[in-house]
């Protein structure tokens, strides 16, 4: 089947669904597994409300979005659900301009290859359920990634930022990229877990090195400089700090614990005040310890550690949605050399499903029907977790597994008196 036209289809029959109608798409706004109180379009329209009547929306505790969005929506365009379509176009372009410099080519020449039509269908369709089919409308499928735009949360525009400053960081574009990602961490302070990553691509190269790691032979002397331009891209972009503590500190201090697909709302809300500073500080040092690590093992890879830590968002982000791991699930697809090495792609995919069945009908019991209560909840936000944590080890594990190759036998001798293999390893390269 020919697959060329399959991009633009895609996007016009988003744009098609961002204009039209859809019924229940109110009930999707109020969906704790879609957006977030950092997310929810409802909370920004109510910023915007405060905002236009001269009420400082950040007073009430309740509005913890950035303050470039009330920027955006309050000046340049209304919130409209087609702003939220064209994000998720850009991300899917995104999504191939960082294929394009992984594999070495021009942004401007050759042709889409079967590799890039499938990094579209898996942006608006899961990793997992592309192979499956080539038929376009398989494509949106997922609902990890459609349905948060569709209910309106500003997820969308945190996804679309971390690729665009992955792909100018691919394509060697400093300022576009220190810019994107300067935006992406005033929407999710959660971002600055990619910011070295990022840099480190920026500094070396985005060429795939798995398969033969070597010392990173990027220009450490400007990491030091491009922090100092982040900064100022930051204070440029909020114009002040009056922000920090209500958009910024609602990520670090949990003062929100409304049920969502993540592992700290449950945890918290069974907690004495007493211990909750202690543990909040656990829970964030918990994320901030996976960067070194991950960096230094995969230094000679940065793109592919900065997939990685989408992947440790995807699990263990204080405010999860489905677009979290959804972001970590479509950009598996621009590691085509590692799938031959994962270990439980299958084992990992069923807990997804299981996790997607599993939420919304806990919920509706927990919520609507009021015939369970929280724990029947954060059960299925644990198979969710367990979902997350299973790709990312999967991953991690095919990452390092790539540069041993496989056992081969190679010839048989006799041993002791007695046939036997003998087995010999060597690297071998798909």
């Amino acid at each position: 089947m020919d697959t060329q036209p399959a991009f633009p289809v895609l996007v016009c029959l988003r744009l098609l669904l961002a204009v039209l109608p859809l019924p229940g798409q109110d009930l999707l706004k109020h969906d704790h597994q879609l957006s977030s109180p950092l997310t929810s379009y409802l909370r920004l329209n109510e910023g915007l409300w405060l905002l236009e009547n001269n009420i400082n929306p950040y007073m009430g505790g309740a509005f913890h979005h950035s303050p470039l969005l009330l920027s955006l929506f309050s000046t340049i365009v209304p919130p409209l659900p087609i702003i939220w379509a064209v994000s998720d176009a850009v991300g899917a372009w995104a999504l191939l301009r960082i294929w394009r410099a992984r594999q070495g080519l021009s942004p401007q020449k050759g042709t889409r290859s079967n590799a890039e039509n499938l990094i579209v269908s898996v942006y608006v369709s899961s990793a997992y359920f592309a192979y499956a089919s080539d038929a376009p409308h398989s494509y949106l499928l997922n609902p990890y990634l459609l349905l948060p735009s569709l209910a309106l949360s500003t997820s969308t525009f945190e996804n679309t930022l971390t690729l665009l400053a992955l792909m100018f960081a691919s394509e060697g574009k400093v300022s576009s990229a220190l810019l994107a990602i300067a935006f992406t961490v005033h929407l999710t302070p959660s971002s600055i877990l990619l910011l070295l990553p990022i840099l480190m691509v920026l500094v070396s190269s985005p060429v795939s090195y798995l398969a033969s790691p070597r010392p990173f032979h990027g220009n450490l002397k400007r990491i030091p400089i491009l922090f100092v331009l982040i900064g100022a891209a930051c204070i440029m972009a909020g114009g002040s700090w009056d922000w920090v503590r209500a958009s910024w500190g609602a990520s670090l201090t949990l003062p929100d614990l409304t049920p969502n697909p993540g592992l700290w709302w449950y945890f918290f809300t069974e907690m004495f005040d007493h211990f909750r500073p202690f543990f909040l500080m656990v829970f964030s040092v918990h994320l901030v310890i996976y960067i070194l690590p991950i960096c230094i093992k995969f230094q000679h890879d940065p793109l592919y550690a900065a997939f990685l830590l989408v992947g440790v968002l995807g699990t263990f982000k204080a405010y999860l949605t489905l677009a979290d791991p959804g972001l970590f699930l479509s950009m598996i697809s621009l590691f085509p050399e590692v799938h031959g090495y994962l270990r439980h792609p299958i084992v990992t995919t069923l807990l997804h499903l299981h996790a997607a069945l599993l939420l919304p009908l806990q919920h509706v019991l927990w919520v609507s029907e009021g015939r369970g209560n929280a724990n029947f909840y954060y059960a299925a936000s644990l198979v969710m977790g367990m979902a997350g944590g299973a790709g990312l080890v999967d991953a991690c594990w095919a990452g390092m597994r790539i540069a041993v190759g496989d056992a081969k036998v190679w010839a048989e001798e006799k041993v002791n008196g007695e046939k036997g293999k003998a087995v010999w390893w060597e690297v071998l390269q798909q």
